[in-house]
């Protein structure tokens, strides 16, 4: 604004003057994406509608209770724009919620004008040359977000037409940041939603393209995400002719973060099996480079293990996964208990080798918690003892089909819902 329309406004402008200003200064900030210029904007305009010695648009910045020391504020005043203070006196500006006349708005959500702080209980001096002050609060969705306050060195300087006016001023700077929020927001979304696009593409180019081919024996492994990058891993290898690798894993978190500790955990055991480790000795190295390389709160539940044809033996070791199930030709059902701790919790884990001899008719499944924690409508589990019964129920089929039928009854038993998280099974069936 003009010096002209500056000095107007010291002299006399009438309301409806200050309400035509204060409809251009809107227009003007409403162009804007970028919080700090609208801020800007609003501070170096506000003089030709209301003046002032000092002003200053304060938000209020929260952090969480961990990220914080004992006795420190959660929330605090930031100061985003200001005019006519001291360096000084904004470094010495530590109000609370609750404390000073901006911490009182900040806290009540009612406007204040003191037309001589001095004379005033609440005020707190932070510049020596002010005489009255006005403050208005920031309110966004019923929220107060930030105060507007304005100092006079005059007293008596404002009048109930000012806080009207800055009243307005403030629903229009609630609205605008809100604008800029939404703006961002979306703006990360779309960020988000592109790298979640490319790890789920590298997520698909990890997981094997088809099923394993094994004489005398029938193999299939199938993921169901629940979100665009899925926690859960399942691979094979072939070893030789007659041997085959096999690895199910669910991995901590979900996300990028997951899709990369899957690509790691399936390089590594991938550059085990190559050099010929037994299962326990590869779980046992790979655990090391986990802790090595992952964060103490990350780690990966899997089973490792090497089927061979010939004498129709798996050998395996369990880090923390779900226990597989071993149904016999007879019909008996058994869950294998063995194992150790999930990769990457501990540095010296030992891990151990154990074995299966299959039967012709033996099937042998492999999960993850998907399917056994997913919930009814009554937020009842499906279970193990549903599991069984549903792969009871798909014995006659081959392996991928009896995968499809499984995944159904955790379907029809979460009311069509799905699973909270994710779902991969992995079956081997011994042919007769």
């Amino acid at each position: 604004m003009t010096e002209q329309l500056k000095d107007a406004a010291a002299h006399g402008l009438t309301t409806i003057d200050k309400l035509r200003m204060l409809l251009d200064v809107t227009k003007k900030i409403s162009r804007s994406l970028d919080r700090q210029e609208v801020l800007n904007l609003v501070m170096d305009t506000l003089d030709s509608v209301i003046p002032y010695d000092a002003a200053g648009i304060f938000l209020i910045e929260c952090v969480d209770q961990e990220e914080v020391a004992e006795g420190e504020e959660l929330c605090r005043f930031k100061s985003e724009a200001v005019r006519g203070y001291d360096v000084d006196e904004l470094y010495d500006l530590h109000l609370k919620l609750g404390e000073g006349l901006l911490g009182t708005v900040a806290v009540s959500g009612k406007p204040i004008i003191s037309n001589d702080v001095r004379s005033n209980p609440v005020y707190v001096n932070a510049r020596d040359r002010t005489r009255s002050e006005m403050v208005a609060p920031i309110i966004s969705n019923d929220e107060v977000i930030g105060c507007f306050d304005l100092e006079s060195d005059e007293l008596n300087a404002y009048s109930d037409d000012d806080l009207e006016v800055l009243m307005l001023l403030a629903s229009q700077v609630a609205i605008i940041i809100e604008k800029v929020e939404l703006h961002e927001q979306l703006i990360e979304k779309k960020r988000l939603e592109a790298q979640l696009e490319v790890a789920r593409q590298v997520q698909l180019e990890l997981l094997p393209p088809n099923d394993p081919a094994l004489a005398r024996f029938d193999i299939s492994a199938y993921n169901f995400p629940t979100e665009e990058v899925s926690g859960d891993y399942y691979d094979w290898v072939r070893i030789y002719e007659d041997q085959i690798g096999i690895v199910i894993a669910d991995v901590s978190g979900k996300g990028v973060p997951a899709a990369i500790l899957m690509a790691f955990l399936r390089a590594s055991l991938r550059a085990a099996s190559h050099i010929g480790y037994a299962t326990h000795i590869s779980m046992a190295k790979v655990n090391y480079l986990l802790w090595e390389s992952i964060e103490r709160n990350q780690f990966v539940t899997a089973f490792y293990g090497i089927l061979d044809a010939s004498n129709r033996t798996l050998s395996f070791s369990n880090a923390g996964h779900n226990w597989p199930l071993l149904v016999k030709a007879n019909g008996d059902t058994s869950f294998i208990d063995s194992g150790e701790q999930p990769l990457g919790m501990f540095q010296q884990t030992r891990y151990h080798e154990y074995h299966v001899v299959f039967e012709p008719g033996d099937v042998f499944v492999l999960y993850t918690d998907g399917a056994t924690e997913a919930e009814s409508p009554a937020g009842e589990e499906f279970g193990r003892d549903r599991l069984v019964e549903a792969v009871r129920a798909s014995l006659d089929k081959p392996a991928r089909e009896m995968i499809a039928t499984i995944q159904m009854s955790v379907l029809e038993w979460t009311a069509s819902a799905g699973a909270n998280d994710d779902v991969t099974f992995f079956v081997i069936k011994a042919l007769k």
